[in-house]
């Protein structure tokens, strides 16, 4: 992924979100662990169904567990943070990780294509809704992943 918008679908296509929608807006931080795909899951489940976006709780909570997946499996047990947001008709998922900086832009690619291949099921998922995923370097002396997807709402 190179972190380009592809695919999505005109604007026309898509159908307003409700007014509760406007105000989603949340950032959690996750102790780290393979439980914590359980507990993503959760909180996207509880958020946007009091927001009035029930319909994107399946793709949404599917999404969210599988970026926190990601993010425990290249930084076991190191905290991450999941940020949910609604914007420009679109939920956006985000997951910082707390991954150590490459040394070489070879390296830091080779991780990266490693990470996309282990989020197939990410990719089939977001495509299939007309959304889009990526994955992008955190630009900090610290280093750090921050892997997205964007679920549309769809008629």
């Amino acid at each position: 992924m190179t972190g380009t918008l592809r695919g999505l679908r005109s604007v026309h296509a898509f159908r307003p979100a409700p007014p509760g929608a406007a105000k989603l807006s949340y950032s959690m931080g996750l102790p780290g662990g393979a439980h914590c795909a359980g507990s993503a899951r959760g909180a996207v489940r509880s958020l946007l169904t009091r927001h009035g976006l029930p319909d994107l709780c399946d793709t949404a909570a599917l999404a969210a567990s599988e970026l926190v997946v990601c993010a425990h499996r290249f930084t076991p047990d190191r905290e991450v943070v999941l940020k949910l947001r609604w914007q420009f008709d679109a939920l956006r998922i985000v997951v910082y990780d707390q991954h150590p900086a490459h040394s070489t832009p070879e390296a830091s690619e080779e991780c990266r294509r490693g990470r996309s291949r282990g989020m197939w099921l990410l990719a089939a998922v977001v495509e299939a809704c007309g959304g889009d995923w990526g994955l992008t370097p955190v630009l900090t002396p610290m280093g750090g992943t921050k892997a997205w997807a964007l679920l549309p709402l769809s008629r």
